[in-house]
């Protein structure tokens, strides 16, 4: 049968200042603005989809930049460390490029056998690049990055929580997540253990509550493959005593949302339909798309918005 749960599907993060934020994903690490729309549930904040070609399921990090937010801070409950895979030979070029631009970046670590690099960006966001051989998808490129060397999606994602055991329940016996390894503190888990599908758990019994705000991940979200799928975990979770919110309709996505033992806000969002439903796929990101329930509001929503540029090359 296949496995109702099939990895990570996106990763969403508050943000502060919406032209830093375009600026930092699309020129420093040249991810493609596939989707510019609002905040469904906040209509005056933006919402960013950054990802690859198509803004695949497993490479899009998302963003609501709220103007003036204070930054946050990294702590327990939390996604730490969002991390994003690369060439098994596009380390030295990702080090050298970051470094360029004035980012503060980490010695070469070594996890579970592969190198990579941690730095943040300007809101204070935990980023790793990992750079492996395991990882065959194309990656995506304005021009200014070489495409041997760009990102090719998620590799995984970094749980910062006082205790794991709960946690590991759902993930193990409700998500087709299985432990695949432990080392130096850190318990590795995935669907198939590949680039894409990757939680670690890294345990801090005595560490302070992160605080939420700029620079600090809103939740995490899953991959299912519809919305058949998505009913199907809906109701194994409600029957096993957590509360799942109804099925949300996000465009090009359908979502459900619940907060797993250790506080970590979890989405399990649908494959389908996709972000080309409503532009071209050589013209996604251009416009500012509003759903339907929100274009009679359209001036309105635009006025409140600041206005923002693409300008990738910039950062060439």
């Amino acid at each position: 049968m296949q496995p109702y749960i099939t990895g990570i599907h996106h990763i969403t993060a508050i943000a502060g200042n919406a032209q830093q934020n375009i600026d930092f994903y699309t020129g420093i690490l040249g991810l493609r603005l596939v989707k510019k729309t609002i905040n469904f549930d906040a209509p005056d904040v933006y919402h960013f989809y950054f990802g690859d070609g198509l803004g695949s399921p497993g490479t899009v990090f998302t963003t609501f930049p709220f103007t003036g937010a204070r930054k946050g801070t990294k702590g327990t409950g939390e996604l730490t460390y969002t991390a994003f895979s690369i060439g098994k030979d596009s380390l030295d070029y990702w080090n050298e490029r970051l470094k360029k631009f004035g980012i503060a970046v980490s010695d070469v670590l070594t996890r579970f056998g592969d190198s990579l690099i941690r730095f943040e960006d300007h809101d204070g966001m935990g980023i790793e690049l990992i750079a492996n051989d395991q990882d065959d998808r194309q990656g995506w490129t304005y021009g200014h990055i070489p495409l041997e060397h760009s990102i090719k999606g998620f590799y995984g994602a970094t749980l910062n929580l006082r205790a794991k055991e709960l946690t590991e329940q759902l993930l193990t016996r409700h998500m087709n997540y299985r432990l695949i390894g432990q080392e130096d503190g850190r318990h590795r888990y995935g669907t198939e253990g590949k680039p894409g599908d990757i939680v670690d758990i890294v345990i801090d019994k005595s560490g302070n509550r992160g605080m939420q705000s700029a620079g600090t991940v809103h939740h995490i979200a899953f991959r299912t493959a519809n919305t058949q799928s998505q009913l199907a975990i809906q109701e194994i979770l409600m029957q096993n005593g957590y509360q799942v919110t109804e099925v949300r309709d996000r465009n090009y996505f359908k979502s459900i949302y619940f907060r797993e033992p250790g506080g970590v806000l979890f989405e399990i969002a649908t494959d389908e339909p996709g972000f080309a439903i409503d532009e071209e796929e050589a013209h996604l990101g251009e416009l500012l798309k509003l759903p339907e329930w929100a274009e009679p509001s359209r001036k309105r929503i635009e006025t409140a918005l600041v206005p923002v540029t693409l300008q990738p090359k910039k950062y060439a």
